[in-house]
């Protein structure tokens, strides 16, 4: 990295924080704090979620996956596309109908106590060790980058602080608001920058037809290694859960107006997963092409050459600046992931935990400061679990293949508890139970190296089990618990409590509605307007100081003037026809 490219990340790690500390006033209660007051624009909503998807780990798995198979891991993230179009026709808009102020509120409601607590403490810690991780790979990217792969765990430390700092802070003061206009502004910048690696790529390889000529075979099929057909279908039933029940995306759905627009949030973010893959995985794919695989290379090299795959396709054509804003970039999709999960769990023990514990009795300034506290506690485990990954010995790793395996069986309760009249709290502990004891025995008895795989009986179920691993996993992970909800609901004769609660919820939302409309916000759209015209103003700058580079660098500050133009002409439209308040 160069001197532009620090001016670069530090002028954008500076304005995301000034972005997000703009919301601080904006945050008057805990609804403000942890629903955006139900006054986020869908689109907000909507992009916000697609971030959510993403972190370092997005560059670094998915692009090695792109690098090694191609097309195949275009496919697979075209999934999360279809899972999210059909959470929006079936599920976003039911989940704002209900009037719920939580994604716990509900849990509460529908299935007691004792399921609340279950589903906060397991989520949250499984949550907080998986984003630790991304936070963790950011911190090696960048320290790599900037120390040409020769770093300390000292360098790495401080960078996964400065980094985890940062997310928290505006986290702390914006509250949802601030992380829904941070990952706002993250999309455009991020999707920007690629858009100005791929055509500079595709050069550096003679063009669009030199590249299907060298690419490897079978390189532009949507399948290949154990990335089967029956792996995308599993993966899409995954993310229908997933993106339908998260906590992370239910907040998404409920932050918003009304149930119209918590389906379009849904449906934008569908299709934004339906057309952009291609885009951002390009790169790597363009590098298999510039940097094929050695012959003869071991598994280890495969491995280093796929996980480093992006950063050298992006630093092989980007002039100077573009770098640190590539680097921002990256940045940009961990903080979306790592900003969503601390404000939401900060929501949860806030309203559904620290709130129950003192009677009730809270003003809301001592709700927003505790929802404050919370963001810092949760923040600080975060950085500190980063920083430990090195001396884990792997333990992380178990933790996160169990809560793989615990996805659908966690989540999918949720999403029936929404429709079913019958089933209640019995339903999740058997489920989790299930999903729970299958899952380990597949990955850890019945695996090559499992408890189990010595046992002589069972010696040809491990055998078939590994060579097998796809079809096993999707059905004890995703199958078994949807079955196991099934045979309940068939057995289940008396219409559960939880389930009238819900109902008589909704009927006093309905209520509300009625009364007043609340209208979207138009501070989100002028925010965005003005923070693309002063990044387009910084890139304007620095076309000046890279002579080689001056004709990309200006293109990209023109093309954020375009936009802030286009995002004022929009508010002033819509605010005259009264569509945003």
């Amino acid at each position: 990295m160069n001197g532009l490219d620090y001016i670069v990340l530090g002028f954008y790690l500076l304005g995301i924080l000034f972005v997000g500390m703009l919301f601080t006033r904006k945050n008057k209660s805990s609804a403000d704090m942890f629903a955006a007051g139900g006054q986020s624009p869908w689109w907000t909503s909507g992009l916000s979620g697609f971030m959510t998807m993403f972190s370092a780990n997005t560059f670094v798995v998915w692009g090695g996956i792109a690098y090694k198979y191609g097309m195949a891991a275009v496919a697979i993230n075209l999934m999360y596309g279809v899972a999210a179009l059909l959470v929006g026709y079936f599920v976003a808009g039911k989940w704002k109908k209900i009037g719920i102020k939580s994604p716990a509120e509900f849990i509460q409601l529908r299935y007691g106590n004792k399921a609340l607590h279950f589903y906060t403490w397991f989520m949250m810690t499984f949550r907080m060790v998986g984003t630790a991780g991304s936070l963790y790979a950011l911190g090696t990217i960048f320290t790599a980058l900037l120390t040409n792969g020769d770093y300390s765990l000292s360098a790495l430390n401080i960078a996964i602080i400065i980094f985890g700092g940062i997310v928290v802070l505006y986290t702390m003061f914006g509250g949802l608001w601030a992380v829904l206009m941070t990952d706002t502004l993250q999309f455009i910048l991020l999707n920007l920058a690629v858009l100005f690696v791929v055509p500079l790529a595709f050069m550096k390889v003679g063009g669009v037809g030199e590249f299907i000529n060298k690419a490897p075979e079978n390189f532009f099929l949507p399948v290949g290694g154990s990335y089967t057909w029956f792996f995308l279908a599993g993966w899409c039933v995954i993310h229908f859960f997933m993106i339908g029940a998260e906590w992370a995306f239910v907040q998404r759905f409920i932050c918003v107006p009304s149930a119209k627009e918590a389906k379009k949030s849904s449906y934008l973010f569908g299709i934004l997963y339906l057309v952009s893959p291609l885009l951002w995985l390009l790169p790597p794919m363009l590098w298999r092409v510039q940097s094929p695989i050695p012959e003869g290379a071991t598994e280890q090299e495969i491995r280093v050459l796929s996980e480093n795959a992006y950063i050298l396709s992006c630093k092989s054509v980007l002039p100077v600046g573009m770098v640190g804003l590539m680097v921002a970039a990256m940045f940009s999709a961990t903080a979306s992931m790592v900003s969503s999960q601390l404000n939401v769990f900060s929501g949860v023990l806030t309203n559904d935990i620290y709130r129950p514990l003192r009677g009730g009795k809270l003003s809301d300034s001592q709700m927003v400061w505790a929802g404050r506290y919370f963001t810092i506690l949760l923040g600080a485990v975060l950085v500190g679990i980063a920083i430990s990954i090195p001396y884990l010995g792997g333990a992380e790793k178990v933790i996160i293949s169990i809560t793989e395996l615990m996805v659908v069986a966690l989540l999918a309760p949720t999403l029936w508890g929404l429709f079913s009249k019958k089933i209640n709290s019995f339903a999740v502990w058997i489920t989790a139970s299930t999903g729970f004891i299958s899952g380990c025995i597949v990955r850890f008895g019945l695996s090559p190296e499992g408890f189990l795989s010595g046992f002589e009986p069972l010696s040809g179920l491990s055998s078939w089990v590994g060579s097998h691993s796809t079809e096993t996993k999707t059905f004890t992970g995703v199958l078994l618990p949807v079955i196991t909800l099934a045979v309940i609901q068939m057995f289940s004769r008396k219409r559960s409590e939880g389930y009238d609660k819900i109902q008589a919820l909704e009927a006093e939302e309905d209520k509300l509605k009625r009364s007043g409309a609340v209208k979207a916000s138009s501070l989100p759209a002028i925010i965005v307007a003005w923070s693309l015209a002063v990044c387009g103003l910084l890139m304007l700058v620095l076309s000046f100081f890279g002579k080689e580079s001056s004709g990309v660098i200006l293109t990209f500050a023109l093309t954020l003037f375009a936009i802030s133009g286009f995002i004022v002409i929009g508010i002033s439209r819509m605010s005259k026809k009264g569509k945003i308040g």
